[in-house]
């Protein structure tokens, strides 16, 4: 067994305060919150159940962590309602209108930006 392995498989949580399991060996009936949003479920406020950690070069602790969900006690997803749905478009039109000219550029504006293109670089249009 590698120490890298040894260091993730913690399955009684004794180590990490909650069962821990490497990379790709979860058992079944956990998911991760994407996982479970792919089946169209929700973790429906329940604890965080098991990790699941791997090696990271990135990270400053050396381990990157996805928590886990039961599957079992999730619960479906909430419906999209009416209002719902008029309120995430009035924001997606937010951010794709430009505070400067107020033209809808069919896009997100970059927020490096905080205006369309057009709008950023109009100097060097008018130069060309």
């Amino acid at each position: 067994m590698s120490p890298t392995f040894g260091k993730c498989y913690d399955p009684t949580g004794a180590m990490h305060g909650i069962p821990t399991f490497p990379w790709k060996y979860a058992p079944d009936g956990y998911a991760t919150r994407r996982q479970l949003r792919a089946r169209g479920l929700r973790p429906g406020g329940q604890e965080v159940a098991a990790q699941i950690m791997r090696r990271s070069r990135r990270r400053k602790a050396g381990m990157t962590v996805a928590y886990l969900y039961r599957i079992d006690r999730a619960k479906p997803v909430r419906p999209m309602t009416p209002g719902r749905e008029m309120a995430l478009a009035k924001a997606m039109l937010a951010r794709r209108t430009c505070p400067k000219c107020r033209v809808d550029a069919g896009y997100c504006l970059p927020t490096s930006l905080g205006m369309c293109p057009s709008c950023a670089y109009l100097d060097e249009q008018r130069a060309a």
